[in-house]
């Protein structure tokens, strides 16, 4: 214990790289930019900038869905994916300035006005090179927000929404040559437009490799199938996955992979799922809830079924401990990721605390397993269940320091749905545990 060290995330430095690059990009602008004259001048430039920033923010957006491991493994995919949506939302806004300025300054040098934007848009269409192309990867952008949007998001299922996104990749292709044929900065500047080349041709490397070849060469590695599926409690099933040198895989505990079964009906169906127990050399575990369609036919899974999975990924591992102390809490399927690192992560009695909040005793998934496990490593185990009235049960500042006068002195990992999430943090903080020793993964419910 005296030996540990927790692994830096790389989460700022990341973030300052992005600014710099965004710097980098508005200096390319500003040194082809000598003078700005006239309405049509400087609506022209306001058009210029956006859309170079707009490329530029693309290709991150692209980097952010390929699933590079120092980014999913390190920073944490719950963490990637708000960086995705928030990058996505900027890219959409800037496009559509970008489009609606340029049009405009277009029209404004040929003497017409405001109103005739969409004339001078389909002309452009019609007359510049690769313009075509352009306009049908903005549509398909414009589509993708829309239905990424929070209201429709939810009312999608999430392999309708899977699949609408990946339209992000044609997107992204469909605009980028229009850049460059059409870019005045990179027709001026023959570096810009190397390193143009360069930035979206290692993002596309990125993908085709870690999207792609990565989970082919692990899938034919080892050769997963369907061992058993034991029904847990009411609506939760573990389905157990075997395999060839499985601990080759480096998974950890805490981790999840995306997995797709081929089975009937589940063949085009990917979905990320947490380990429940620690990874062993011929044997992996998933526990799962049944709250949508794909997580409700795992029941009906047969022994035998092939099994193509990505991954190992997620930062929630021992990796970011930092105290001898630890208490895990996890809400509803939020405990399948706790329930391996309860077991594994290194201590002496009494150093590990695990708080299961579930809407009832029956919603306990692996209590058998969980009181077995501390009674084995002299850990504590809690659970906060409703009252039979319905009310819940109070996780508070006071009460998580009532429960562990030192909290303060320990490490917190915490997985659960989001608003769980967020509201166990806040009495965290209230609780005067620091930030940087909460390690938390969020999971829609």
């Amino acid at each position: 214990m005296r030996r540990i060290r927790p692994r830096r995330n790389p989460a700022v430095p990341l973030l300052l790289a992005v600014w710099a690059g965004a710097a980098g990009v508005v200096w390319l602008w500003w040194s082809n930019t000598p003078s700005i004259e006239g309405d049509a001048g400087r609506v022209l430039n306001a058009g210029r900038i956006t859309g170079l920033l707009a490329g530029y923010l693309m290709a991150l957006v692209v980097l952010q869905m390929a699933r590079v491991p120092a980014l999913e493994r390190r920073v944490g995919s719950d963490r990637v994916a708000r960086w995705h949506a928030t990058s996505g939302r900027y890219t959409l806004c800037l496009v559509l300035a970008h489009v609606f300025l340029t049009m405009w300054g277009y029209a404004l040098q040929a003497g017409l006005g405001l109103g005739d934007v969409v004339r001078q848009t389909v002309d452009s269409v019609n007359q510049l090179p690769d313009m075509g192309k352009a306009a049908i990867g903005t549509g398909l952008l414009v589509l993708i927000g829309l239905l990424s949007a929070g209201g429709v998001r939810r009312r999608m299922s999430y392999d309708l929404w899977y699949h609408v996104h990946l339209l992000t990749y044609a997107a992204v292709f469909l605009t980028f040559w229009h850049q460059i044929t059409t870019g005045n900065d990179f027709a001026v500047r023959p570096a810009a437009k190397t390193a143009w080349y360069a930035l979206y041709g290692s993002v596309t490397a990125l993908v085709l490799w870690y999207r792609i070849l990565t989970p082919v060469r692990l899938n034919l590695r080892h050769r997963m199938r369907v061992e058993q599926v034991i029904e847990e409690a009411p609506g939760i099933v573990s389905v157990l996955i075997g395999g060839e040198r499985l601990h080759r895989m480096g998974a950890e505990a805490g981790q999840f992979f995306r997995w797709r079964f081929l089975a009937p009906g589940m063949r085009f169906s990917s979905h990320p799922y947490s380990l429940s127990a620690a990874p062993r050399p011929d044997l992996l575990r998933i526990t799962v809830k049944a709250i949508g369609d794909h997580s409700a036919r795992l029941r009906e899974l047969e022994p035998g079924t092939r099994v193509w999975a990505e991954g190992p990924y997620g930062a929630l591992t021992a990796a970011r401990r930092s105290r001898g102390k630890v208490l895990l809490i996890a809400g509803g399927v939020g405990i399948t990721p706790m329930r391996a690192l309860f077991e594994t992560l290194p201590g002496a009695s009494g150093d590990i605390t695990l708080l299961y909040r579930a809407n009832s005793t029956q919603d306990l998934a692996l209590w058998d397993e969980l009181s077995a496990i501390a009674d084995e490593r002299g850990a504590r185990l809690m659970y906060a269940v409703n009252s039979p009235g319905g009310e819940r049960p109070d996780i508070s500042a006071r009460t998580l320091r009532a429960k562990l006068p030192d909290i303060d002195r320990h490490d917190v990992f915490l997985c659960g749905p989001p608003g769980f999430a967020r509201s166990v943090y806040e009495a965290l903080r209230g609780a005067g545990v620091p930030a940087r020793r909460i390690h938390h993964e969020s999971f829609e419910m």
